[in-house]
């Protein structure tokens, strides 16, 4: 295998996700008010959404489903060819459906119209062709037209499934503002999985509390951290005062670059080697809350010190208790 060989792989790939990334750039840039009255119609409906397509469109009507549910709006998936075999019994009156089609002119999908007026059920249509006849017949189109395909032929449909996703995604996310869906829902809807776990248990849950924690006061001796650290390995010692209340932290790091920079640490206390005043959280936080309070900062950090609201410290939390809950 010839390395130019590879090199022109490589380009030929970024070259589809340059392409894509545009396209969906474009489909932004062209979201108008036709968003938010789909946003409208659907809040409107106490039901669900019927999202339909077919072929490539309609593995993306799936996805849009997937991601309606988990977000909190009703929706189900009905395949466009079965649909007039018996399916249609899924509506319910005043049901909107979600069309999801390329060219405008998915024939299963016109066949659909008559019986979609006499329920009646508005229609929203993720098109990628606005003029299409399948546009003249929506209630709300949502452009999802492409200058072009991402592949070397611009046959396979690559940027304009891509640009169908995003919108339905942007769509999701509109009516997770208008319904005001919280993370405490999502997490109801997600009892599985890391994330779900993570939106549900609290900190003070999982927390090692004070039997297990290397505890200090200001004026202890570097040497007796170091040896309750050693007793208590979970990578940090809090440091409080005579009310318990939380004074500093001190890391398996700040113990490295405590010696780093002294020759001899014997006369050196907590206080000289501690964090003040450190990143810490309360009980009753989320473990989602904790992930991002240590991960979303300049310098990633893997334990958290628990303090209640008096400032009373209760214990340390670890990265690796998150993952591993």
């Amino acid at each position: 295998m010839q390395a130019h060989e590879q090199a022109g792989w490589l380009e030929a790939a970024k070259r589809a996700m340059q392409i894509e990334a545009r396209a969906v750039e474009q489909a932004a840039q062209r979201l108008d008010g036709n968003l938010s009255r789909a946003v409208e119609l659907i809040v409107a409906h106490p039901g669900k959404v019927v999202v339909t397509g077919l072929g490539k469109s309609g593995h993306v009507a799936r996805k849009i489903v997937a991601t309606l549910c988990s977000t909190g709006t009703q929706a189900v998936f009905l395949h466009a060819a079965e649909a007039s075999h018996g399916d249609l019994g899924i509506y319910a009156p005043g049901d909107p459906t979600l069309m999801v089609s390329k060219s405008g002119t998915t024939s299963e999908l016109l066949e659909l119209l008559p019986f979609l007026r006499e329920l009646p059920s508005p229609c929203i249509g993720i098109l990628g062709n606005a003029s299409s006849a399948l546009a003249a017949e929506m209630d709300v189109v949502l452009d999802a037209s492409v200058e072009r395909e991402a592949d070397p032929g611009n046959l396979a449909p690559t940027a304009s499934a891509t640009v169908a996703l995003a919108l339905g995604h942007a769509l999701a996310v509109a009516l997770m503002g208008a319904r005001n869906f919280s993370p405490e829902e999502f997490g109801r809807f997600h009892p599985g999985g890391h994330l779900g776990r993570s939106l549900r248990v609290t900190v003070g849950e999982v927390l090692h509390g004070p039997g297990e924690v290397a505890w200090a006061k200001p004026d202890d001796s570097l040497k007796q951290v170091v040896i309750a650290m050693s007793r208590h390995p979970l990578g940090a010692a809090c440091v409080v005062d005579a009310s318990g209340r939380l004074a500093g932290l001190i890391t398996d790091g700040d113990l490295r670059r405590a010696l780093e920079a002294h020759d001899d640490i014997r006369g050196m206390s907590a206080r000289d080697a501690m964090t003040a005043h450190p990143i810490s959280i309360g009980p009753d936080a989320s473990l989602f809350e904790a992930l991002r309070a240590m991960e979303e900062r300049a310098s990633q950090i893997s334990v958290l010190p628990v303090v209640n609201q008096e400032g009373e410290c209760l214990g340390l939390l670890r990265l690796h208790d998150i993952y591993r809950s």
